[in-house]
């Protein structure tokens, strides 16, 4: 009996130690519970503000460079590998896109902590320094730099062996050398590194001038070496058969965004998209575009690419002397006649618009044009038609802007519709001079409710057509502005 009742209170002690056990884990979890609660009311509180801000003004404000491979134009498409990426995240967002440009970093991570953009949308190179001053987001693509020089001048008629002989494949003999480099850069930092590495010198010059410029620079003679990330080397080396690219200088780095300090919501937003998006055949094939396609390399050498051309279209001369008659910026009307036509002058719609701007034949004829598929006839009429328009919305109390935005969707959706939208916006008591209140009645005419209404007089319209319309006419010449000399 003594044994039975000696393993009850051993079976009983066991018992309450577990019981004890959980007891603790309770009241710690809910310890840890009311901490991480606290911490969320004081510092993550601003963290969770920064994606919520972003959605409620319905834009993403991102600075990039303008180069080659990041943000360009091309025949009047809007371009570029961090250019698309950032797009397509703005766009799991459900919100704009808004792009700054900057080639200076030190002016971008201004901009950054100065909350004048959401992001810094470029191939940042993850280091310790850096992350005192912003934070990350997980990789978008991992890097070696490299060293880049020239190949002898009569590298064509050498052979492998001998073009090995004559360029700079053993780091030790950077000691001395004159290596220009974007100030700021990781770069410089790396090459402060080797210093220490090789035991010798090396005379590094900070320049005002990015990493693709620079890489032109070798190129041209004008310097003798340059260090860039290995795949803007790579497309680089397909504008410049004279560049060697071959000798690294770091190990793999990651290449990363960066948002500003507590921007903790907006960056596990980016982190759990880009890590998706990185497996789908569209990240591959995008990256295919930029970095390993010989297609995209040749498109630079072209006129109409905004880095070597600066020209939009090979219209760019006559939109010019046309948009003196509605003086507007050309790069406006550029963007209109890109939205209608891609810039085909031969092209038909499904109604009957045709060429450039997209004119219905009686209204080339009323304009005085008799063939629609000569570009400057098109565009003279075109630009006709906007005068027409100007007229119907020359209120001395509408903004110069709102105008161009009413005229804008009178060109695609016809006169009728924008003017039934502005009565509509006058019965609810807006304001009928500006674009963002008629807009959201010109969208609201596709509901019965509002095309029924006695105040409207051309019926039914796709109002979101119209919307969208304005909307990439607008953000296109916004680019437009940034890439492409007046």
């Amino acid at each position: 009996m003594r044994l039975f009742f000696g393993k009850y209170k051993k079976h009983l002690a066991i018992g309450f130690l577990a019981i004890l056990f959980i007891v603790i884990l309770i009241l710690s979890f809910i310890s840890e519970s009311k901490r991480t609660e606290s911490e969320l009311s004081t510092s993550d509180t601003t963290q969770l503000k920064v994606l919520q801000e972003v959605k409620e003004k319905g834009e993403l404000v991102a600075i990039t460079d303008f180069n080659s491979i990041n943000y360009f134009v091309y025949r009047g498409q809007t371009m570029g590998y961090q250019y698309e990426l950032l797009k397509k995240y703005a766009d799991h967002l459900g919100v704009d896109l808004k792009i700054k440009v900057n080639n200076n970093l030190e002016a971008k991570f201004d901009s950054l902590q100065q909350r004048k953009c959401d992001i810094i949308g470029i191939d940042l190179t993850v280091t310790k320094a850096r992350k005192k001053r912003v934070d990350f987001t997980v990789p978008h693509s991992l890097s070696r730099q490299v060293l880049v020089q020239r190949k002898p001048e009569d590298f064509r008629r050498m052979s492998s062996r001998k073009i090995e002989e004559k360029v700079i494949r053993n780091q030790l003999d950077l000691a001395g050398k004159t290596i220009y480099v974007q100030k700021a850069s990781s770069f410089v930092s790396r090459l402060k590194s080797l210093e220490n590495e090789i035991g010798a010198d090396i005379d590094i010059v900070e320049s005002d001038y990015e990493a693709e410029q620079l890489v032109k620079l070798v190129a041209k003679g004008e310097i003798d070496y340059t260090v860039c990330d290995e795949h803007v080397a790579m497309v680089n080396r397909t504008y410049y058969d004279n560049i060697d690219i071959k000798t690294p200088v770091s190990f793999p780095q990651k290449l990363a965004w960066a948002v500003h300090k507590n921007a903790d919501s907006l960056r596990v937003s980016v982190n759990r998209w880009l890590k998706e998006y990185k497996e789908t055949a569209g990240y591959r094939m995008l990256y295919h575009k930029y970095f390993v396609s010989r297609k995209t390399a040749h498109k630079r050498n072209q006129e109409f690419h905004s880095i070597s051309g600066g020209k939009i279209s090979r219209y760019d001369d006559l939109i010019k002397e046309y948009s003196k008659l509605i003086d507007w910026d050309w790069r406006l009307l550029a963007s209109l006649i890109y939205q209608e036509s891609r810039f085909r002058p031969n092209i038909e719609s499904w109604a009957g618009a045709k060429g450039l701007m997209q004119l219905m034949p009686n209204t080339a004829k009323r304009f005085g044009t008799t063939n629609l598929y000569d570009p400057e006839q098109n565009i003279r009429a075109g630009v006709r038609f906007i005068q027409y328009l100007e007229k119907r919305f020359e209120e001395k109390d509408t903004p110069s802007m709102d105008k161009i935005k009413f005229v804008l969707a009178s060109y695609n959706v016809g006169l009728g519709h924008v003017l039934d939208a502005r009565r509509l916006a006058e019965k609810y008591e807006a304001d009928t001079n500006s674009w963002e209140a008629v807009d959201t009645f010109l969208l609201y005419k596709s509901l019965p409710k509002y095309y029924n209404d006695p105040v409207v007089r051309h019926g039914y319209a796709r109002g979101e057509e119209t919307y969208n319309f304005v909307n990439e006419i607008m953000q296109r010449y916004e680019h437009y502005k940034k890439l492409v000399p007046e």
